[in-house]
């Protein structure tokens, strides 16, 4: 049987074939012979208890200039599709949320990945207080003073927004630093979230390891070190990939989080780990997919549909 399979995703066209993992999705749906469908989030509704999205079916392909050879946009109820992917890019706003609610009636009728409900209660650097005995002292505040307070408490830290991503907005205070006021007025100034502070580990150095789970199991690792003289291992902002092996401490943070992941439908999953600590979660629209095929041939977009196909079996 042939699947019908929708993207949620930052437009198609505009992807970098060798780097995004939506894209390697893609193309592994296609290769076992399923049916695209792409659409962006503003372009999911709700009418009368049908969750319709307005997109284009078509077919990836690598090439650089033309990621994709799409066909006439039309309207599509995507309760008739097998698979529908939860894939556009942070920021984590409202509008976010809004399509995990829209998604979850889907229930029933198509498989969301990752499933929205827990995507939308799992955000990158909250979902790591789950597992406190595996993450650095971790603070969560918008109060200058309570702030204050940790740094006090660990001298060199890291400041960053909370639903940040791609390293924007990431910031080392050292203990000697005078920059803590002005970045908090600065952030106050942009929003009314929370901050999220940590001790700074110096292992980052040496890189952010990026640990790779399908369905809960890890599948292999990329470690991102950071450009000279920069703290952020982000590629977005410098950061180097290079192939790296799964350790001892990997595999038990993967055995401690991995079954909690399974059970709450988080199939693709990337976490970052910084000297054998856990510092974040991503499950919105993680990476590394491509880097990992290169340093270790290891398709981990297949292992992903594997374990989508064993769900929907079980469906």
């Amino acid at each position: 049987m042939t699947l019908k399979v929708a993207f949620q995703m930052d437009p198609i066209l505009g992807v970098d074939i060798a780097a995004d993992s939506s894209f390697r999705l893609a193309e592994e749906a296609q290769a076992r012979g399923a049916e695209l469908f792409f659409y962006s989030p503003e372009a999911l509704a709700y009418d009368e208890g049908t969750i319709l999205a307005n997109g284009q079916f078509g077919r990836v392909q690598r090439n650089a200039h033309a990621p994709a050879v799409l066909e006439a946009p039309e309207t599509v109820d995507l309760g008739t599709f097998d698979v529908v992917w939860l894939r556009q890019d942070p920021p984590f706003d409202m509008g976010y949320i809004t399509s995990t609610h829209l998604l979850d009636h889907l229930r029933g009728r198509a498989l969301v990945v990752n499933d929205p409900t827990w995507v939308r209660n799992s955000p990158e650097k909250l979902l790591v207080l789950e597992f406190p005995e595996l993450t650095p002292p971790t603070m969560i505040a918008r109060d200058l003073n309570i702030l204050k307070t940790f740094r006090a408490r660990h001298g060199d830290v890291i400041l960053k927004p909370l639903y940040g991503n791609g390293g924007a907005g990431v910031f080392r205070l050292p203990e000697d630093d005078r920059n803590l006021n002005s970045l908090h007025e600065l952030f106050m100034g942009i929003n009314r979230e929370p901050l999220i502070m940590q001790k700074f580990l110096p292992d980052v150095a040496r890189g952010d390891k990026r640990v790779i789970l399908a369905d809960g199991e890890p599948i292999g690792a990329i470690n991102r070190v950071p450009a000279a003289g920069e703290t952020r291992s982000n590629m977005h902002v410098g950061g180097r990939a290079e192939k790296i092996a799964l350790d001892d401490r990997d595999l038990e943070i993967c055995a401690a989080i991995g079954p909690y992941l399974r059970e709450k439908g988080q199939v693709f999953v990337g976490i970052d780990v910084i000297g054998g600590w856990l510092t974040e979660i991503n499950v919105t629209s993680p990476t590394g997919l491509q880097e990992l095929e290169r340093f270790d041939g290891t398709n981990g977009a297949g292992l992903i549909w594997d374990a989508i196909a064993r769900r929907l079996a079980e469906l």
